[in-house]
C-alpha cells in the first residue's frame, strides 16, 4: 500500500519523532509505500528518508486568533488531502485529538474513499465526552477509523462501533550497533537515570532529596538529563544542578538528548526513575515507560503511569503517587534488592516488550487500516 502520513506539528522532538520513526520503518518493513504530507515551512527534526509533499499556505489570512487559525488550517489541509486521495491508499493522522474529528465533521474530508487513520496517544476524563461525541459522527463511513492507544479495553466504559483500541508501541535503540544495544543487569555501580523533558511536576527536588539523604548497600549513580524549552525552566534546572553539585553520586546533564544520543544515554543506565504525580498519566501514555521497556530496563514508577502495564507484567516497582515516604522506601528497597530481582524483571520486560513490540504495533494498525 501507499501509505501518507500527514504531519503538522510544526516542531515535532522527542518521541514524536520516534514514533514517526515507528510508523515508517516498521510500515515500509512490512512491504508499504511511506511518505510524508506536510504544511509549508515544515522542517523536519530527522531525516526518515522517504518523501515528503509540501502544502501551500492559503492566501489573504493574517491577524486571526490561534484557536481560529488553527480551525482554518486544518480545514485547508483537510480539503487538499481529499483531493490529493488518488495519490495514496491510506491516510495517518499519527498525533489526533477530538479537535481533529470535530473539524473533520465540517470538512469534505469526511466523505474520504482511502483508510484514513486519526492516532490518538490516550484520552483523558476531560476529553472523553467530546470524543465520544465527535467519534460515532463518522460511523456512515468505515473508511474513518479513530485509534485510540491505550491498555484500556473501552473509554472509560462506552466504545463507539468505529473506534479501535491499540497498544502503545515501545520505543528500541533503532540506531544502536548490536554491540552497543546488549542489555546490563547493574554491577559494581548501580546507574539510575532520570531522563526527559524538565518540568516542575516531576516532582525532580524531591527525587534528589531522597536519593541524597537514602543509606543505600550499594555504590550508586544517578544521572538526570533534563531538557529546557522557557526560560525560567532552564533557570530553575541550573539552581537544581548548582544545589546538589557536590554529590559525586550525582550526574546532571542539561540539553537535549535526540537520536543515537538519547538511545545511548537511555542504553547506559540499569534502571530508570519516574516518581512524576498527576492524574494526566493514567490515560496517557508514558513515552518514558514505554521507552524503559522497550530497552529492557526496570523501573521505579508513580503508580499513576499506566498502571495496567503494571498489573500485566513485573517492570519494576511502583508507589503511592505523591506519597514522598512511599517513594523513599521503594528506591530504597528496589537498589538495594536489584541484583536479586533483576532475573524477574528481565523476564517481564522481554515479554512486555514481546507484546508491545513496533513490530506488532505495525502488525495492528494494519489490520485496522485493512478493516
Amino acid at each position: 500500500m501507499r501509505i501518507a502520513i500527514f504531519e503538522n506539528i510544526m516542531t515535532p522532538g522527542g518521541h514524536e519523532v520516534d514514533f514517526n520513526r515507528i510508523l515508517v520503518e516498521e510500515l515500509a518493513a512490512r512491504g508499504h509505500e511511506i511518505f510524508f504530507y506536510v504544511p509549508e515551512n515544515f522542517k523536519f527534526q530527522f531525516d526518515y528518508k522517504v518523501p515528503a509533499v509540501v502544502y501551500t499556505k492559503s492566501r489573504g489570512i493574517k491577524k486571526i486568533v490561534a484557536a481560529a487559525k488553527r480551525e482554518i488550517n486544518r480545514q485547508r489541509w483537510y480539503h487538499q488531502l481529499c483531493d490529493a486521495q488518488e495519490d495514496f491508499d491510506a491516510l495517518i493522522f499519527p498525533t489526533s485529538t477530538y479537535r481533529y474529528l470535530r473539524a473533520l465533521n465540517h470538512s469534505v474530508l469526511k466523505k474520504i474513499s482511502r483508510p484514513t487513520i486519526f492516532i490518538l496517544h490516550g484520552i483523558n476524563p476531560d476529553e472523553a465526552p467530546h470524543f465520544l461525541k465527535e467519534a460515532p459522527k463518522f460511523l456512515s463511513n468505515e473508511n474513518i477509523k479513530p485509534v485510540v492507544m491505550s491498555l484500556a479495553k473501552n473509554i472509560f466504559g462506552e466504545l463507539p462501533a468505529n473506534v479501535r483500541i491499540i497498544f502503545p508501541p515501545t520505543y528500541i535503540g533503532r540506531d544502536l550497533s548490536p554491540d552497543e544495544s546488549k542489555k546490563n543487569s547493574g554491577g559494581e555501580v548501580l546507574r539510575l537515570g532520570f531522563f526527559g523533558q524538565y518540568r516542575r511536576e516531576k516532582k525532580l527536588r524531591d527525587l534528589l532529596d531522597i536519593f541524597v539523604n537514602t543509606k543505600f548497600r550499594r555504590k550508586v549513580l544517578l544521572t538526570v538529563q533534563g531538557s529546557t524549552m522557557h526560560d525560567e525552566d532552564a533557570e530553575d534546572f541550573e539552581k537544581i544542578i548548582k544545589k546538589y553539585s557536590a554529590f559525586d553520586n550525582l550526574k546532571f546533564v542539561h540539553r537535549g538528548l535526540v537520536g543515537a544520543d538519547w538511545q545511548r544515554a537511555i542504553n547506559e543506565v540499569d534502571a530508570l526513575l519516574m516518581p512524576y504525580s498527576a492524574p494526566r498519566y493514567k490515560y496517557n501514555c508514558s513515552a518514558m515507560l514505554f521507552t524503559a521497556v522497550g530497552f529492557g530496563k526496570p523501573v521505579v514508577a508513580s503508580n499513576d503511569i499506566n498502571p495496567e502495564v503494571f498489573q500485566m507484567y513485573n517492570v519494576g516497582e511502583t508507589f503511592e503517587s505523591g506519597d514522598r515516604d512511599a517513594f523513599a522506601n521503594v528506591i530504597e528497597k528496589f537498589v538495594n534488592d536489584f541484583d536479586k530481582n533483576f532475573p524477574t524483571y528481565s523476564e517481564n520486560l522481554k515479554a512486555a516488550g514481546e507484546e508491545f513490540s513496533p513490530k506488532k504495533f505495525a502488525e495492528r494498525l494494519e489490520k485496522i487500516i485493512a478493516g
